[in-house]
């Protein structure tokens, strides 16, 4: 852990030009370059770069050192938040920074006592969205991602994923704390995919799959995609009958839905869908089974409007059922 002393060295040589400097300026001031008027010489713009580039690492350092003071918390965790996407080494600087990821932690566990009974309020659920936000940077960045599995953090996560309340601040919770380990599969990592299958992710996404929001729903469901996708996590899924049934019935259930049009962009959630009984029939016990249970409305012509400009979905599609129709054993079931 970096301590004051360090992390002010480190702004200091930053500032001067080193190579994290550079880093992040040039992402923090690639959007403003095209503003200069063209006859401005070059070494003003450099000057304009530099002193930009100065004053937000000023701030991005001061809104980190703020989130340890209860009376300063709250705005400097807003405020890294918007930062997110714009600084590419803000990870490292939060978890390497003295206590930063005590703190967001802190903000987590303390607002479990506002789960049940269903008591927290909309500005408990934007701070704790906010401190959520930045463990989701932490998550997706390399240099941090494999940390923030050896410290267990996603386990923090899962009582905001276990929650029931349809209220707008529970559902915020909820898919902010999907994002995180969404941004977490997205990489396509085997140690992740370990990690998960050792916790209780797949039910918790299962049941966010069946009685979620609709964004909701498409973020566990692209979860559950990327946990098949990976060789390990198709293995652990068909591994046993009710691991199977679980998922099997789960989607089936969510097609019935979307053949129903109760949702504003089905095709996004069917997409990820149709990915998952795909990677379901390259088991060949988990195949034999959707022989029988696959949902008729993917036989025919049910969701040919949602997929008319999705070539990809489509192709999977026509995969799925050409898969299924391959000559194979029809005994074996799955134990």
């Amino acid at each position: 852990m970096y301590g004051l002393n360090l992390r002010q060295q480190s702004l200091q040589s930053s500032l001067g030009g080193g190579q994290l400097g550079g880093q992040l300026g040039n992402r923090l001031v690639m959007s403003e370059i095209s503003s200069f008027p063209q006859t401005m010489m070059p070494g003003m713009v450099d000057r304009d770069q530099s002193l930009d580039h100065e004053q937000n690492m000023r701030k991005i350092y001061q809104w980190i050192n703020e989130l340890t003071s209860p009376e300063t918390r709250e705005t400097a965790l807003l405020e890294l938040s918007k930062m997110r996407e714009k600084v590419e080494q803000l990870a490292p600087m939060l978890w390497h920074s003295f206590g930063t990821i005590a703190v967001l932690l802190q903000e987590i566990v303390g607002v479990y006592h506002a789960i049940d009974p269903a008591t927290l309020t909309p500005n408990q659920s934007n701070r704790v969205c906010n401190a959520l936000a930045l463990l989701q940077c932490v998550a997706s960045h390399p240099d941090t991602r494999q940390f923030f599995l050896q410290a267990h953090i996603p386990l923090f996560l899962y009582p905001f994923l276990s929650t029931k309340s349809a209220n707008r601040s529970f559902e915020y919770l909820r898919l902010t704390s999907l994002g995180v380990i969404g941004a977490l599969v997205k990489t396509d990592e085997n140690e992740v995919i370990t990690f998960l299958l050792q916790t209780e992710i797949v039910p918790l996404c299962l049941e966010i799959m069946d009685g979620g929001s609709e964004l909701s729903k498409t973020v566990a469901t692209f979860i559950l995609q990327k946990i098949l996708v990976d060789n390990q996590g198709l293995d652990y899924i068909c591994a046993t009958y009710d691991r199977f049934c679980n998922v099997a019935l789960t989607l089936d259930k969510m097609v019935h839905r979307l053949a129903e049009k109760d949702y504003s962009n089905p095709g996004r959630l069917l997409k990820h869908i149709v990915r998952c009984y795909l990677r379901l029939s390259d088991n060949c016990r988990a195949k034999e089974a959707l022989r029988q249970c696959l949902p008729e409305q993917l036989k025919d012509t049910t969701f040919a409007p949602d997929l008319k400009e999705d070539q990809t979905t489509k192709r999977w599609l026509v995969q799925l059922r050409k898969n299924l129709e391959e000559p194979g054993p029809r005994t074996s079931t799955l134990g």
